[in-house]
C-alpha cells in the first residue's frame, strides 16, 4: 500500500495526541515551560518541532516514492526494464531504474543492491538524523535533570543559611529549590517523552517505509527485470523482438510507401497513354495528333496571309519587285 507509512505516521500523532490529553493534561506542563527560567525545555521543544516537520517531510517523500515504485512495477510487468517511462526525474526510483539502464547500455556489471542502497542512502540518513534527535532530546532532559538538582541545592542551601535569621530569605531559598526540582522533573519528562518515545518512533515508521520501498524494487528487478540485465538468451530474444517489431513497422511504412508510388505510376502511365494513343471521348484522336494538326493549320495560315498580302500591294510596288534587284 504506496500510503501506508503516511497513515502510521498520523496514526502516531493522533495515538501521542490522545496520551497527552488523558494522562499528561493535569501535570501543567505548558504553564512551566512558558516560566521556565533556565529556558532548557524551550530548547528541548524547538528541537523536538524541528525533527517532526524533518520525519513529516521524509514521511511524505517515501510514500511518493511507494506509489511511483508500484507504478513502475506495472510497467515492468508487461515490458520489462527497457519498457519504463522513467519521465520523474526527482524520484529515486526513476533514478534507479535510469541508472541500471545506463549499466547494462554500457555492458557494465548490475550491482543491484549496491544501487539501491546508494539512491536510497540520503532517505535512510534523513530517518537517522531524526532518531538522532530524539536521542539529543533524552540527552538534554538528563542536562536538564542535573541542572535542576544544581537549583535545589543551592536553593536548599541558601534556606538552610536563612534558618532562623531571615523568614522571606529562607522562603525565597526554598522556591528556588521547588523551582529546581520542577526544572529536573518536567526536562526529564519531555526529554524522555518526546525524543525517547515519540521521534524514535516516527524515526522507525520512516525507516520501514523506506525498507518497504526497497524490497519492492529489489522484487521488482529480480521478478520482472532480471531477463534484461543478466546476460543469458532471454535477454538476447527480447532485444530480439524489439528489433524485430522496429523492422516490422519500416516495413509497414514501405508498403504504404509502394502503393502510394504504384499509383502515381498508373497515372502518369495513363496520361502518357492519352498523349500518344487518344482517348475515346475525344473521338480516338490523341493529343499528339491533335497539336500536329494544329501546327499544319498555323502553316497554312501563315501562306494564305502571305499572298493576300502579296496581292494587296500597289502596282509599282509589284512592277518594282520584278526588276533586277527589286524585292
Amino acid at each position: 500500500m504506496p500510503k501506508r507509512t503516511f497513515l502510521l505516521w498520523l496514526l502516531w500523532v493522533m495515538v501521542a495526541v490522545w496520551v497527552y490529553f488523558s494522562f499528561y493534561d493535569d501535570t501543567d506542563v505548558w504553564s512551566f515551560v512558558e516560566h521556565d527560567q533556565s529556558r532548557m525545555t524551550w530548547l528541548i521543544i524547538g528541537m523536538f518541532v524541528f525533527g517532526v516537520l524533518l520525519s513529516l517531510v521524509l514521511c511524505i517523500r517515501v510514500s511518493l516514492e511507494s506509489a511511483r515504485c508500484s507504478a513502475v512495477t506495472a510497467m515492468a510487468r508487461d515490458g520489462g526494464l527497457f519498457a519504463l517511462k522513467l519521465d520523474r526525474p526527482r524520484r529515486k526510483v526513476d533514478r534507479f531504474f535510469r541508472a541500471l539502464r545506463t549499466t547494462i547500455n554500457g555492458d557494465g556489471q548490475a550491482d543491484i543492491d549496491q544501487l539501491l542502497r546508494t539512491e536510497f542512502a540520503a532517505y535512510e540518513r534523513s530517518s537517522n538524523n531524526v532518531e538522532l534527535i530524539g536521542t539529543l532530546l533524552v540527552t538534554m532532559g538528563l542536562i536538564g535533570t542535573v541542572m535542576g538538582l544544581t537549583l535545589t541545592l543551592a536553593g536548599l542551601t541558601g534556606s538552610l543559611d536563612a534558618l532562623g535569621q531571615d523568614q522571606e530569605e529562607m522562603l525565597n531559598s526554598l522556591r528556588q529549590a521547588m523551582g529546581g526540582m520542577s526544572t529536573a522533573f518536567y526536562t526529564t519528562l519531555l526529554g524522555a517523552v518526546l525524543g525517547g518515545i515519540l521521534l524514535r518512533v516516527f524515526a522507525q515508521i520512516t525507516l520501514n517505509g523506506i525498507e518497504d520501498v526497497y524490497d519492492k524494487m529489489m522484487q521488482t528487478c529480480l521478478v520482472y527485470c532480471s531477463a534484461d540485465y543478466k546476460k543469458d538468451i532471454s535477454a538476447d530474444v527480447r532485444a530480439l523482438n524489439k528489433e524485430l517489431e522496429i523492422l516490422d513497422t519500416k516495413i509497414q511504412y514501405l508498403q504504404t510507401s509502394f502503393v502510394g508510388s504504384a499509383h502515381a505510376f498508373s497515372s502518369f502511365r495513363d496520361e502518357v497513354r492519352r498523349l500518344t494513343v487518344g482517348d475515346q471521348g475525344n473521338e480516338g484522336e490523341s493529343l499528339q495528333a491533335l497539336i500536329t494538326q494544329h501546327r499544319q493549320y498555323c502553316d497554312t495560315l501563315r501562306e494564305e496571309m502571305r499572298l493576300v498580302y502579296a496581292l494587296n500591294r500597289p502596282w509599282w510596288v509589284r512592277f518594282m519587285s520584278l526588276l533586277p534587284g527589286g524585292k
